[in-house]
């Protein structure tokens, strides 16, 4: 038993079990101390994280199903299903006698469950996705961190909101809480903040966006885990001060999205691969044998009649056959002159042909596009930090960076170009327009989509995108139109046929849907897949488009003509 997509959970209790949770729609349960996986289970959807009970009982994970679930340990015999959600469950955790579950989600509310599966409660105020919830030691509040840039306190047995506290408007994807009932929050700016009573006290401690903290409370340690490819280990001293213990350099195959302390000095990692990775932090070893590459599939181009994809792994494929490793995740393909442009979590551009790197930036890299400007041909890289990296093609280096656009104040989770704009998509919902002579802004759209703007790309007249919505937007110069998708899961790509008569838009759960554009009507609606689809790119030679798939296959997309 093995994932064969990332691992974005993990969780652990004492030295027995520890529990992963994989994009591959799985939950594992592994043996701590002999590392062999026990059992598996299964969500319908990818499954994000997941928690232990603390008495080892039970597990529950959460899903981009809508659900939680409650596991019996060891059996992972299904105890319940928690359900009612309207998007996405980000976390699930039990309250501290065991007794109940709280769940939260992208539909911005919280929930409590009993065991057997039955709402106890809503929680609602938050203006934007809720994606981390602790409870209080007490059990009698839950401490909620949410995209609004808030971390808001409630009343479990009022459902009332008891408190709020600003982040500056900065998201806010992760808390912890000490015995005492100190909680440490961190934002996309890469600080924590420390709140009690609703005093905060800030302090930078990374130069990315922190995506997980875990607090252990018998060894007063905190644990960092941020997009700039580190993970610090503090200890909180008896001032309540956080002190700097330890900091490691991620390997290229950890995911900072998620880890767990267990035994002595042990902390587990979630992985872009088939098991979790290990670090000592007392002696500061990485132990990452025996993890082998997830199969999963980010990004499929066909350039001079040769088909190429790349992803988790880091190895480029031609034509279904691997060539070339560049040894870490990868998240684009951009054909650039004689080179092919990628990158993705280590911030670091590559020429995916011959493994070369071109390019270190501090932050991962997420989406890609060229364009010419005067004369020359340039590329447009989206970074996870909402800067456009804009570089010129160089006949001696191959790229010259010439230009970072401060675009977005979160990832930039799309790019597009024509001839005389730059046209972005961000996580925050966000659209912007940036004028391609000198690069200034034309046009930023705060709330474009309701939810995460997930992708772009160039039509004719302008530009499309999609989102977590489940909304087609079109930017014309004629000016903007919105049409509903037959998607019910959340839009992950889109992209234009070589004509520019079709949109193809593709989601999460392997559906491909068609927009016709001259008569602005949908057309087929098809799934090669049960996994996500990962990138749509045009298929030339068919005037169809070609989908790669987080289950490591590609897929033909034809297309009729509408009548």
């Amino acid at each position: 038993m093995k994932h064969i997509g990332p691992i974005s959970g993990i969780s652990a209790h004492a030295s027995e079990f520890i529990a992963t949770a994989g994009y591959d729609n799985q939950v594992i349960l592994w043996d701590a101390k002999t590392g062999r996986s026990i059992h598996r289970v299964t969500h319908d959807h990818l499954a994000n994280q997941c928690a232990f009970s603390a008495d080892g009982k039970y597990l529950v994970s959460a899903s981009s199903d809508y659900t939680a679930r409650i596991w019996e340990v060891p059996s992972l015999r299904l105890k319940s299903v928690l359900s009612g959600h309207g998007d996405d469950v980000e976390m699930a955790v039990f309250s501290p006698d065991g007794t109940r579950v709280a769940t939260c989600s992208r539909d911005h509310v919280l929930r409590i469950f009993d065991l057997d599966g039955t709402l106890l409660g809503e929680l609602k105020g938050h203006d934007a996705d809720v994606i981390s919830v602790v409870w209080s030691p007490d059990g009698l509040r839950l401490i909620s961190s949410s995209d609004d840039g808030t971390v808001r306190q409630w009343d479990t047995a009022s459902l009332a909101q008891c408190g709020l506290v600003d982040i500056g408007g900065v998201e806010t994807d992760t808390i912890a809480i000490t015995r005492q009932g100190l909680v440490f929050a961190g934002d996309d700016d890469g600080r924590i903040s420390l709140i009690s009573n609703e005093h905060v006290r800030t302090i930078p401690a990374h130069e990315a966006g922190i995506k997980r903290i875990v607090w252990n409370d018998d060894k007063q340690l905190l644990v960092t885990l941020s997009y700039d490819r580190s993970a610090i280990v503090w200890e909180l001293d008896a001032q309540q001060n956080l002190i700097k213990r330890r900091t490691t350099a991620l390997p290229s195959i950890v995911w900072p999205r998620s880890c767990a302390f267990v035994g002595e000095d042990k902390l587990v990692f979630a992985t872009f691969g088939s098991r979790y990775a290990t670090w000592n932090y007392a002696e500061d070893q990485w132990h990452v044998d025996g993890i082998a590459p997830a199969v999963s599939i980010n990004a499929v181009v066909n350039d001079a009649g040769q088909q190429y994809s790349i992803g988790d792994a880091g190895m480029l494929f031609k034509d279904n056959q691997p060539v070339m490793g560049v040894g870490s995740l990868c998240n684009f393909l951009l054909p650039f002159g004689p080179l092919l442009l990628s990158g993705g979590q280590m911030g670091q551009v590559f020429d995916a042909l011959t493994g070369r790197l071109l390019y270190q930036h501090r932050s991962p890299l997420n989406c890609a596009t060229a364009f010419h400007k005067d004369g020359v041909l340039h590329a447009l890289i989206g970074t996870y930090t909402g800067e456009g990296l804009v570089f010129a093609q160089d006949t001696a280096q191959g790229l010259t960076l010439i230009a970072s656009i401060p675009m977005h104040d979160n990832a930039i989770k799309g790019v597009a170009a024509n001839d005389r704009h730059l046209f972005s998509v961000c996580a925050s919902a966000a659209v912007a327009l940036h004028n391609i002579d000198d690069f200034s802004s034309a046009r930023h759209v705060e709330q474009a989509h309701t939810r995460i703007s997930n992708g772009c790309c160039t039509v004719d007249g302008g530009f499309a995108s999609i989102g977590r919505d489940l909304k087609l937007r079109l930017w014309l110069g004629s000016g903007d139109e919105v049409y509903d998708t037959p998607h019910v899961n959340s839009i992950k790509c889109i992209c234009a046929s070589a004509d520019g008569r079709v949109i193809a838009t593709a989601n999460y759960s392997g559906t491909v849907a068609l927009f016709d554009l001259p008569s602005r009507t949908w057309m087929d609606v098809e799934r090669p897949t049960a996994s996500g689809i990962s990138c749509l790119s045009q298929d030339k030679d068919s005037n169809g488009f070609i989908a790669s798939s987080y289950d490591g296959n590609i897929y033909t997309i034809a297309y009729r003509q509408a009548s």
